[in-house]
């Protein structure tokens, strides 16, 4: 599945962007699970030797993290996918289906990157794994945008009636809960006009 919000908060022009560095990027990836141990350590060890094509594969990866994030979004909403969105992802898939090829594993096939080693290979991942995730709207559970204050994550409703409402019950949905709590006790704390 495509790991969603790689850095906090897209709509809040307060909040920091975690892929700062090409590293961030890497680190990110490794945790999302797009590559192993081995990928992420030669992409660190590649990265200081061609810091511009480092630089441009992140900048990259952030362009295609915003249009991921307009889709997604848009999938929330109800809403048709932008077009600029769309092709940003278009252009990425393109890119990033060479990139793959056939191999044996065991007494089966499967896919497998080619491109280990490029700088861009993440970038690549990220694009496929979007496009799979997209186009598989009508098998799986509903995107839904976190309603919690100034939060704006996006994540996969999983639950029973699928009505969920925050990205995580215990953040954003205790946080809102509290401030019904406290609101709805400071209506009953107002003077009694009958006295």
């Amino acid at each position: 599945m495509f790991p969603s919000n790689p850095a906090c908060n897209l709509d809040s022009n307060s909040a920091p962007d975690l892929l700062q560095t090409y590293a961030d990027l890497v680190v990110w990836a490794g945790r999302a699970d797009l590559i192993d141990v081995d990928e992420a350590r030669a992409l660190l060890a590649e990265a200081p030797a061609r810091p511009l094509l480092a630089e441009a594969a992140l900048e990259k990866a952030k362009i295609l993290r915003e249009a991921v994030y307009a889709a997604l979004q848009a999938e929330a909403a109800g809403a048709r996918v932008p077009d600029d969105a769309l092709q940003i992802v278009r252009d990425a898939v393109a890119l990033a289906l060479p990139k793959r090829s056939l191999f044996p594993s065991g007494d089966r096939l499967a896919w497998q990157w080619t491109d280990a080693a490029s700088l861009n290979t993440i970038g690549h991942r990220v694009a496929f794994e979007t496009a799979e995730f997209l186009v598989s709207r009508n098998d799986r559970r509903r995107v839904r945008e976190c309603t919690g204050p100034n939060c704006g994550w996006l994540f996969i409703d999983t639950s029973r009636g699928g009505r969920r409402r925050w990205c995580s019950d215990e953040s954003c949905g205790t946080r809102s809960r509290v401030r019904r709590f406290r609101a709805k006790a400071a209506g009953n704390m107002a003077p009694d006009s009958k006295n």
